[in-house]
């Protein structure tokens, strides 16, 4: 097994004022040679955004773009005709194939929105763009693994044009669990959304991120209440 750590301390940082943004990898202003990506995870931006402000239209092409709402209303616009409204709870996916734009605001002026957004490098080139939305309620459950997202339409969760699983896991103080990928090829990076978590002797607070590959399984232990992001993704682009 081969493991990288992120602390969230170490990610890069922007505040605007409307906007205050960590990134996982380099983004935007922020260029770290070293954290330009974990296999095909581009981007892992942690954004708030302030009551009543957004991003404007902006377009995107050939990713596959993931948000995860976790505090707040967000509302999303785009040129193929969806406008619609994501909490925490759901998740949002959008392949830009041959060309998207979109934008996003703080659906409310008195308080703040607070989303993950995920750019995943795709496997295939100028797809016909498409958005989907699901409510995450139905699938939700506590102390194990659930799927949010996957390569297959008819699986659960939203898809993608990618190899990739995404789980949440909403575990309990002293719950142990463990992962096994679906393809030898891939690896795992671990979000902590909230927390404290320990894997492979790695302890793991709020907001760290750690990267595993070469390894067909790993097991970890919650050492407080948290929730996790673990995102299995091909390791080669």
């Amino acid at each position: 097994m081969k493991t990288i750590l992120h602390k969230s301390a170490t990610r890069g940082h922007v505040d605007h004022g409307w906007l205050n943004s960590y990134h996982s990898f380099s983004f935007a202003n922020y260029h770290n040679a070293e954290r330009m990506n974990f296999g095909v995870l581009r981007v892992l931006n942690d954004d708030t955004v302030a009551g009543g402000r957004g991003f404007g239209t902006h377009p995107h092409r050939n990713m596959e773009i993931i948000s995860i709402p976790l505090e707040g209303d967000l509302q999303h616009m785009d040129d193929m005709g969806n406008s619609t409204i994501i909490k925490a709870g759901d998740v949002q996916v959008m392949s830009a194939g041959t060309g998207v734009s979109h934008s996003e605001h703080n659906k409310n002026k008195e308080a703040e929105v607070k989303f993950l957004q995920i750019w995943i490098i795709p496997n295939e080139q100028n797809v016909t763009p498409r958005y989907d939305q699901i409510s995450l309620k139905d699938i939700a459950t506590k102390n194990s693994l659930y799927q949010v997202l996957s390569p297959n339409a008819d699986d659960t969760g939203v898809w993608i044009h990618q190899n990739a699983w995404f789980h949440i896991g909403d575990y309990d103080t002293e719950t142990t669990d463990s992962y096994t990928l679906k393809q030898e090829e891939n690896g795992v990076y671990v979000f902590v959304l909230e927390g404290k978590v320990e894997i492979a002797n790695q302890k793991l607070n709020k907001r760290d991120g750690f990267g595993i590959w070469d390894t067909d399984t790993f097991d970890f232990k919650i050492n407080k209440d948290s929730k996790i992001l673990v995102m299995e993704i091909p390791m080669s682009i």
